[in-house]
């Protein structure tokens, strides 16, 4: 099949496009970056089908209508043609940076339940969430989030040793040989670095879940990389020591507590305004990473969040080297995690973002690419309300299980 005889995809009878024919074409010229004209009528031609398609955005269901021979085109695209999704990536970020003015770069982790074992990076993973061993992949991504909106524009794999450490699966998966295991959140530092850096946009602020690691070498780096951040922590993960007296954890949870006021944010998820009281100290975080050498202290903002009025102690604690900003704006900032959340609750499944079946390392990068495009047509659009799951109303999952974020209900 010649480029000239591409088919394009027909609208489907049974639901809008997801974007207006305006947001959707321009985000759709960000393809412009693939080198042969037939990439970029396939790139075309995925997109249109991930956001007309209702079912999983199987193969087949995406080529359904088009033509002969689409199918395995589609497939070739996706998982076989050597094509670089990074300018793709970069131009749809510098897209977005200029039309929404995104307010934070959130990193987001994704746990991808699956039922069979050949997937690329599919292994028996602990999910902290869930309270178990779950059979999946585990991913992250980084969205630009403003208040109308959020759109990811970058997705790191996150390989388990189980895979990395065996040459047969590297080789089947084609998995490069530079690409070792990561965890979520390293994938998530090194995806904000390279945004930072190869993609030349303004950093930040970073909003990123560092609980479940020691916080310390990942703020190291973002204050390396001079990134302003705001990361959630587990108080009991760092090391923290307030500037002068009163000193310890009693002293610097008082000084937090006198200095609490009201903040009013809304809640993207609920939408509702909120108040939360919010108290600040400047802190300097020592300790928490495994190397052979002492880190660095970093002198950094420590907030804690009151969820309840009368609660006696914070139900959030957040670090931030955004130590000139207002505390309302910091806090507001953090707060833009929600606007992710509601966004991927609400068209992650619904735009194939779990659908991806391939073997390939290759191929998983385009499919999550070729997604991420979707998505932008639809945030730059005018929302016409929220977006009912495909896989909630449907009531189906992979596992057995539903997944929203990192968690697995």
């Amino acid at each position: 099949m010649s480029a000239a005889d591409l088919p394009t995809l027909p609208s489907h009878p049974s639901r809008p496009s997801g974007g207006a024919p305006g947001a959707t074409g321009e985000v759709l010229s960000v393809l412009r970056s693939l080198p042969r004209s037939d990439q970029r009528r396939w790139g075309e031609l995925y997109v249109r089908g991930l956001l007309a398609v209702r079912e999983k955005k199987t193969m087949r269901a995406l080529a359904q209508g088009a033509g002969s021979g689409v199918e395995q085109s589609l497939y070739q695209f996706i998982s076989k043609s050597p094509w670089n999704d990074g300018p793709v990536r970069g131009d749809l970020a510098r897209l977005l940076d200029e039309r929404a003015r995104p307010r934070a770069w959130v990193v987001q982790p994704l746990v991808i339940p699956k039922v069979g074992r050949h997937s690329v990076g599919v292994g028996r993973q602990w999910v902290s969430q869930a309270g178990r061993l779950v059979n999946c992949q585990k991913a992250a991504s980084v969205w630009l989030a403003w208040d109308e909106a959020s759109c990811p524009v970058d997705w790191q794999l996150a390989l388990p040793e189980c895979w990395t450490d065996r040459e047969d699966l590297r080789r089947r998966a084609s998995i490069p040989a530079d690409v070792g295991p990561r965890p979520p959140e390293q994938c998530g530092l090194d995806s904000v670095r390279g945004m930072s850096q190869e993609w030349g946009l303004r950093g930040g602020p970073v909003v990123m879940d560092l609980r479940e690691t020691a916080p310390q070498p990942v703020c190291a780096d973002l204050v390396a990389g001079r990134i302003p951040f705001v990361v959630r922590v587990h108080p009991s993960s760092v090391a923290l020591a307030p500037p002068g007296p009163p000193t310890g954890p009693a002293g610097l949870l008082s000084t937090l507590h006198g200095c609490r006021m009201p903040v009013e944010w809304f809640d993207h998820v609920t939408g509702t305004t909120r108040a939360t009281a919010v108290g600040a100290a400047r802190v300097t975080l020592c300790g928490g990473a495994a190397r052979p050498e002492p880190p660095e202290p970093l002198d950094l903002l420590l907030l804690a969040a009151w969820a309840a009025p009368g609660a006696r102690s914070p139900s959030e604690f957040w670090l931030s080297n955004l130590a000139r900003s207002r505390l309302g704006s910091v806090y507001r900032t953090a707060m833009l995690r929600r606007r992710v959340e509601r966004d991927l609750a609400e068209a992650g499944d619904d735009l194939g973002m779990r659908d991806f079946e391939g073997r390939s390392y290759r191929g998983w990068h385009h499919h999550m690419t070729m997604v991420s495009l979707a998505h932008a047509a639809t945030a730059l659009s005018p929302r016409a309300g929220p977006v009912t799951s495909r896989r909630a109303a449907a009531g189906r999952g992979g596992s057995g299980c539903r997944v929203t974020g990192t968690s697995v209900v």
